[in-house]
């Protein structure tokens, strides 16, 4: 078993053990509170090992990476969840988001880039999310960028609710 893997399941049966004592509204609200902070923690944590790297089309590695494959590897080795390695599959792979005023950290946040093209990024918090740019590669922008408020398609939530 990775290191990872071992951090998940002790954070898990953590949020699972405080869920389990909850007797009332307070108890779960914090265990979500509890969990959205360490979803947080370790996307953070994954930017900070990826930052920069360079944007290549079909890349999954540090050498070069693309959009959904940066997703794919981040829900992978953090979650343990294994996701579809295109945008046109990850954005049928969750509960679609209706409002940004609802996203959470670690929902996916797609937009369209051109005719054909989609882009999906990882949300933060703050209208903050992580992603590949084809220009700074591995980065963080914000929903409400010019470029990125004309461009905004729709998110889904792939993590627990």
């Amino acid at each position: 078993m990775t290191y990872k893997t071992l951090k998940i399941i002790s954070v898990t049966s953590f949020i699972l053990l405080l869920a389990g004592c909850a007797n009332n509204n307070v108890a779960v609200k914090t265990t979500k509170i509890v969990a959205t902070n360490k979803v947080k923690q370790v996307l953070y944590a994954q930017f900070s090992e990826w930052k920069s790297v360079k944007h290549r089309l079909g890349g999954l590695s540090k050498d070069g990476i693309d959009c959904s494959g940066f997703v794919y590897l981040t829900y992978i080795d953090n979650f343990s969840i294994e996701l579809p390695r295109t945008t046109e599959q990850q954005v049928r792979s969750g509960i679609k988001i209706y409002s940004q005023d609802n996203l959470k950290a670690g929902d996916l946040v797609f937009f369209k880039t051109g005719i054909w093209q989609r882009h999906v990024g990882i949300y933060l918090e703050q209208k903050k999310f992580m992603h590949v740019s084809t220009k700074k590669g591995v980065s963080i922008s914000h929903l409400d960028n010019s470029y990125w408020r004309k461009r905004y398609w729709q998110a889904v939530r792939v993590l627990g609710s």
